[in-house]
């Protein structure tokens, strides 16, 4: 018997608790009205012009990095295909050709490659590289030496080379 008037005193003891918690609960409780809105602009309207703008600027920017992105790999493809061996041999020879024929062009103007019989050095000559006109002449009076390239547009570029008293 004492232990059921226990349980029943302790049931009674919880039951006040729960209520006077129950019932202060619902004294502090507010409500507001349920109101339902978009959250996305596309649909609701509120700040449409800004997001908009977000997307249009997203796509821009994609596009933009896709174009970078082709002109990227073209470039590294170019430059895969010039560094290989034999676009390095071609270009090599190609050097040497040039040079071989610049030191030729040089040796007639200042007359280091003159007839040994003869002894008269060339005073003018003329080279065509690639449909550009290399034309030079020298002057025996004023000592200088005149250097015309035309190229294939017609653009002229003119040097003049004071020789004087050099000895090669």
């Amino acid at each position: 018997m004492k232990t059921l008037l226990k349980v029943v005193l302790f049931g009674a003891v919880l039951l006040w608790i729960l209520g006077w918690a129950f019932d202060n609960t619902i004294k502090n409780v507010n409500a507001s009205e349920l109101e339902f809105g978009f959250h996305n602009p596309a649909f609701s309207g509120v700040g449409y012009g800004t997001h908009a703008l977000s997307v249009d600027q997203l796509q821009h920017q994609r596009k933009k990095d896709a174009k970078d992105d082709a002109k990227s790999a073209a470039s590294a493809a170019k430059r895969e295909e010039n560094n290989t061996t034999i676009n390095k041999f071609i270009k090599n020879v190609e050097s040497r050709i040039y040079a071989n024929l610049s030191k030729q062009l040089v040796d007639n103007m200042f007359g280091t490659s003159c007839d040994s019989e003869t002894t008269t050095c060339p005073t003018s000559g003329t080279a065509d590289v690639e449909g550009s006109t290399i034309y030079w002449i020298k002057d025996t009076t004023t000592g200088n030496i005149t250097l015309t390239i035309t190229d294939t547009a017609g653009a002229v570029t003119t040097m003049t080379v004071p020789v004087g008293d050099f000895v090669f």
